[in-house]
């Protein structure tokens, strides 16, 4: 059984890794980066200051910190040792002679779970939780999703490390938000505010909607970087 979900996984990350162009070479590089994302991610503490009282922002803060915190200490200082699965990418492994690989980029030894999809399926359950905005909780979805997209397309992932990570980043962010939430309720009699909020699908212009905006000025960014280039 064991095998056969391992010949599966093979074959479908070599089918989608084999899908690639000049363009989205170099895009999915840059979209894959860490710090490209920052003004994004700065967004996020925007909309808690908007929403929140100092005092409660600080907790959230460290929820969302103790969230990405355990996904990535999780995934890559507990399992990846563990099981040791070579990347895709890998030259070790027997397949990296088919795996599309850009700019030499061939990530660590090991990527049995995915960190970036831990981490960003780890933000996008804790968010979602956190500001309940229909617009905001598509658009975290789908970045998570093109994040994840991106190692596989990169060749660093098979679709397994992607799909183990973004549940065990999704399982993390929610129990790290309702660890939050009962911290903050704690305090609740001594002049807190309570950390529910009802669930917001109305139209109109929200703080959440600057994290879209963000986003999207952000990818607008790359492409026109890799044009350039």
């Amino acid at each position: 059984m064991i095998d056969t979900l391992i010949e599966i996984d093979t074959k479908v990350t070599l089918f989608v890794n084999s899908f690639h162009s000049e363009f989205f070479d170099q895009f999915m590089y840059l979209y894959s980066g860490r710090f490209i994302w920052i003004p994004m991610y700065a967004t996020i503490l925007y909309i808690l200051l908007k929403k929140y009282k100092p005092k409660s922002v600080v907790v959230w803060v460290l929820g969302i910190a103790l969230t990405i915190l355990i996904t990535d200490q999780f995934c890559a200082s507990f399992m990846r040792p563990m099981l040791e699965r070579l990347r895709p990418a890998h030259l070790d492994n027997p397949i990296s002679q088919f795996i599309h690989v850009v700019n030499d980029y061939r990530g660590g030894n090991f990527g049995f779970p995915s960190c970036h999809a831990a981490n960003s399926f780890a933000l996008v359950a804790f968010s979602s939780m956190l500001f309940k905005k229909c617009r905001f909780v598509c658009f975290i979805i789908l970045w998570a999703i093109i994040n994840s997209y991106s190692r596989l397309y990169l060749g660093v992932h098979y679709l397994g490390d992607l799909l183990v990570g973004a549940v065990i980043g999704t399982f993390v962010g929610i129990s790290c938000y309702y660890i939050s939430k009962y911290a903050l309720s704690l305090r609740i009699v001594n002049g807190g505010e309570s950390p529910w909020r009802q669930r917001e699908c109305k139209s109109g212009f929200d703080a959440t909607d600057v994290t879209i905006i963000a986003g999207i000025l952000t990818v607008l960014y790359i492409a026109i970087r890799v044009e350039i280039l």
